[in-house]
């Protein structure tokens, strides 16, 4: 069995990191290897999995505490409460449906009775409808902004014909006789003893039917195509999810609704860069405009605004705008707007360009730091 890594080093932060410096970098991680994207790498599909695994614990407090407690064992079953053994599974004992029976059930394969006892069927107890996932790619402004979107699904739903029950005409089973289960006696050295299993005939429930249901052969559901609108709030990144609650498939005899789960993979914009809340915008600027300063009209994601640019102003000068970031309402947060100056340099001069280019090297307007520096050059030869 290959050994997991440290969920730490997978999303390549320090233990000590915050809850924010956790979700930037998951997020940074998720949009390099998201399968979608990246269809250069043969792996990518592997990394992202083991990134979605790391985030779900360290993104998480209680799982997280456990985690750096115990390691991987405390999140995987031997750290935990739960019990998953046996390859079925209860988590604890704060469940509705807790039952000793479903333990024995999974670990002998079949039904369980006490010296004769036994328990009733839980095959027709209320059960929540599975919950589904789908990936959803957005533009840049539409998660930026928030909008309304149409998705069209495969659910599974009740069958209409016969209200989910799987056909018509209900009467008692003639093999369990109502019970839902068959005991039979089984001899071994230990004695003999009875054992309980699913009636095969009405698959626990007790009733059969006289005539089954053609829409959906006697299984009470059928799968629909359904058209559903969803209000994506502002704010939303790559790697974020969003549950439309009672949109999954439907429960089992009366259970609610499972739930949809919306994953996002937000595409890149031209100009904007995004970290976060935060956005990045390079500016372009003329050596001229550099030199002497200028106001310059730069876009945000809210209209344009007059920036001054002072003089003397270099490649990677960065100025700040408060509040023109992000306007994340799911995390009533605001990011800021960063504005990084790129110095843009000419390749083609006319000759009175270069004129004028030499006569300025020539003065007395040289940066003394490059002075400084070309005085250590002699210095050293």
């Amino acid at each position: 069995m290959a050994t997991k890594r440290d969920y730490y080093e997978v999303l390549g932060i320090d233990k000590n990191a915050t809850d924010a410096e956790i979700k930037s970098a998951f997020r940074k991680l998720a949009k390099k290897y998201h399968p979608d994207l990246n269809k250069d790498d043969p792996n990518a599909t592997e990394k992202f999995k083991e990134i979605q695994e790391a985030y779900e614990v360290l993104g998480d407090a209680s799982k997280r505490s456990q985690y750096d407690q115990f390691g991987h064992a405390g999140v995987s079953g031997a750290g935990n409460a739960g019990f998953n053994g046996f390859g079925g599974g209860f988590s604890g004992f704060d469940g509705a449906d807790f039952d000793f029976g479903d333990i024995f059930d999974n670990i002998f394969g079949g039904g369980f009775s006490s010296f004769g006892g036994g328990r009733s069927s839980t095959q027709n107890r209320k059960t929540k409808g599975s919950d589904l996932l789908m990936h959803v790619k957005l533009s840049f402004e539409e998660a930026v902004y928030g909008c309304e979107k149409d998705f069209d699904i495969d659910v599974v739903e009740e069958c209409d014909s016969c209200h989910g029950k799987g056909g018509f005409d209900e009467e008692t089973c003639d093999t369990c006789h109502g019970s839902g289960t068959i005991t039979t006696e089984q001899h071994t050295i230990l004695g003999s003893f009875l054992s309980k299993t699913t009636c095969p005939d009405c698959g626990g429930r007790g009733k059969t039917f006289k005539r089954t249901c053609t829409s959906c052969r006697g299984k009470g559901k059928v799968t629909r195509e359904k058209t559903i609108t969803v209000t994506i709030p502002s704010g939303i990144d790559t790697g974020d999810q969003l549950r439309v609650a009672g949109k999954g498939n439907a429960g089992s005899h009366g259970g609610s609704n499972g739930d949809l789960y919306l994953e996002f993979m937000v595409s890149d914009h031209e100009f904007y860069k995004r970290d976060g809340d935060d956005i990045y915008l390079e500016l372009p600027l003329t050596i001229t405009e550099a030199i002497l300063g200028c106001k310059k009209e730069v876009p945000t994601l809210y209209g344009n605004i007059d920036l001054s640019v002072p003089a003397g102003t270099t490649s990677g000068d960065k100025q700040r705008i408060r509040g023109k970031g992000i306007d994340n309402r799911a995390h009533h947060s605001k990011g800021n707007m960063y504005i990084i100056m790129k110095v843009i340099t000419p390749k083609k001069l006319s000759r009175a360009q270069k004129k004028i280019i030499e006569e300025l090297n020539r003065t007395d307007l040289l940066d003394k730091e490059i002075d400084r520096f070309n005085q250590f050059t002699k210095r050293n030869k």
